[in-house]
């Protein structure tokens, strides 16, 4: 009903630490300024001779692969979407042994630049032996698959069947839902 009200603290400036911490440097920055830091500029940050560490590094690199690059590094997770918390979960998995990775709507508010990076990761996922399900209503992430099995033949209680199973090639050529009829306009066929 009414909006939050957020007030900066007047001892800290709203830095979130004491005068004394915010003294200490890495790399020519405080610990407030590395935080307000986007996820892109502290993977570069990172990298660099003066500030380099391996390992966060690395892990901002999964950020940005997974087109989390303009996040901030202390942005609240409250703050995120539910596809950008799908993209953080999934970037934090991709160092581990996983060999199936399942998402749902990981396009949602993304950019079209942003689902083409997403394709690139999928892609890379893919090719280096995992399995990838998405569970998508994007075109693009559609037109994309090796595989796709279409639900209906409507939403909500009047779907839930499988009316299609095969390749987007084949569902566009089908016409057979609407589904396919959607993706054919997509693709201009």
């Amino acid at each position: 009903m009414m909006a939050g009200v957020a007030t900066p603290c007047e001892v800290c400036d709203g830095k979130r630490f004491l005068a004394e911490v915010l003294e200490y440097k890495f790399g020519g920055k405080d610990i407030s300024e590395v935080l307000r830091m986007s996820v892109a500029e502290a993977e570069e940050f990172f990298g660099a001779a003066d500030s380099k560490i391996p390992a966060a590094h690395k892990i901002l690199d999964r950020l940005v692969d997974v087109g989390l690059g303009y996040i901030k590094v202390g942005q609240p997770l409250t703050t995120l979407s539910g596809g950008e918390r799908q993209r953080l979960k999934l970037a934090t998995h991709m160092g581990e042994k996983g060999e199936i990775y399942i998402l749902d709507e990981p396009t949602t508010g993304l950019h079209l630049a942003d689902v083409e990076n997403l394709l690139g990761l999928l892609d890379r996922l893919v090719d280096s032996g995992k399995s990838v399900i998405v569970i998508e209503h994007h075109q693009a992430v559609m037109a994309h698959a090796d595989w796709i099995i279409d639900l209906g033949p409507g939403a909500g209680h009047d779907g839930g069947s499988i009316v299609f199973e095969g390749t987007p090639s084949d569902l566009v050529a089908a016409r057979s839902t609407l589904t396919g009829e959607h993706l054919a306009e997509y693709v201009g066929a």
